[in-house]
């Protein structure tokens, strides 16, 4: 999608992550690099949707917390601005569980259970009918964090469009049921490259089935991941043709490498045969070393101040809570709630 021009008063776009783990590079093409060209142009709110995570982490809290700093980190080394985006944790903001508990009244468990992203996760996670009632719920988190921002933008996965589908039917319901245009309908903002495939081929990049390269990997660490990078099995010897379908190393290098015109030349060879998969791991490894490597060397050098990023993380968490209270007051003022 297109973004509108800059407006005399910046769109809002609201963005974020679940911190259970590192980012990787799946969130670099999904997002990040998104977010570092909105910031400019654009009010940005990012959150760490920790509150979220608990959803199917309950039985390690730990890990949730611990890795709020190391997203953050993640953040500032790929070029974040927390003076042009405010980075704010979802936990510490509790007006955003406050709408969502309204809005939970405007929607139906039957809804809920249809939402195609939630069905597909819950099979992810092999929950069968052991949903957490908090999972399942989810939709109307995401739409009590999106309203809350007033956010017109959302860039977000194709998978997650029907997120956004039922966000903008509880904010019509709203509006409806009060008489007035409170709250604000999103867009969906879908990336251009879509997905990103894990290292072994599978539909999706996650920490969950070990198949991802971390934006802080290590040059080891990137060295052993290219090497497991699933290219095309029928290219048995190097004088066979070669499929880029489902090749894993060209999704890569068609996302990473900045010589796409040399790109498009080493893809005809494989495809007509007389090129190995050696030799485009290779280019591949190059291509990633040589992009990971100053992020890698900012990540560690902001590592070690923390209080510089716990501080960070508070003033954008106070600025973004400002924000949620007005809206939440506006909420309860329309539903009649307010009595002092």
């Amino acid at each position: 999608m297109t973004l509108p021009s800059t407006p005399k008063t910046p769109t809002v776009i609201l963005t974020g992550d679940r911190p259970t783990g590192p980012l990787h590079l799946g969130h670099y093409v999904g997002s990040l690099r998104n977010r570092i060209a909105y910031q400019h142009d654009y009010q940005q709110f990012i959150m760490l949707a920790d509150a979220q995570a608990l959803t199917d982490n309950m039985d390690d809290t730990g890990k949730v917390h611990r890795n709020v700093v190391e997203v953050a980190l993640d953040y500032l080394a790929v070029g974040i601005d927390p003076a042009k985006s405010t980075i704010l944790i979802q936990s510490q903001i509790p007006e955003l569980a406050e709408l969502t508990f309204y809005y939970l009244n405007m929607v139906t468990v039957a809804r809920l259970e249809r939402n195609p992203t939630v069905k597909q996760e819950i099979i992810l996670r092999g929950f069968e009918r052991d949903i957490p009632a908090g999972f399942l719920t989810y939709p109307a988190s995401q739409a009590a964090d999106i309203t809350a921002f007033k956010a017109a933008l959302v860039p977000v996965g194709e998978d997650q469009i029907p997120m956004i589908e039922q966000t903008n039917e509880i904010t019509r319901r709203f509006n409806r049921i009060v008489n007035q245009d409170i709250l604000v309908e999103c867009k969906a903002l879908v990336p251009e490259i879509g997905r990103l495939p894990g290292t072994d081929g599978k539909a999706k990049m996650s920490k969950s089935l070990a198949n991802t390269i971390n934006l802080g990997a290590s040059a080891a660490e990137i060295t052993a991941a290219v090497k497991k990078v699933y290219t095309d099995p029928l290219h048995l010897r190097v004088e066979d043709p070669g499929h880029l379908e489902g090749n894993v190393a060209f999704t890569y290098l068609d996302a990473f490498d900045p010589e796409q015109a040399a790109l498009a030349d080493m893809k005809a060879h494989y495809v007509r045969g007389g090129l190995g998969d050696s030799i485009v791991k290779k280019r591949l490894e190059l291509v990633l070393q040589e992009m990971l490597a100053p992020i890698r060397a900012r990540r560690e050098e902001l590592a070690k101040d923390r209080g510089y990023i716990m501080q960070m993380l508070k003033d954008g968490t106070y600025k973004a809570r400002d924000v949620a209270a007005k809206t939440a007051d506006e909420v309860k003022a329309a539903l009649g709630l307010r009595y002092f």
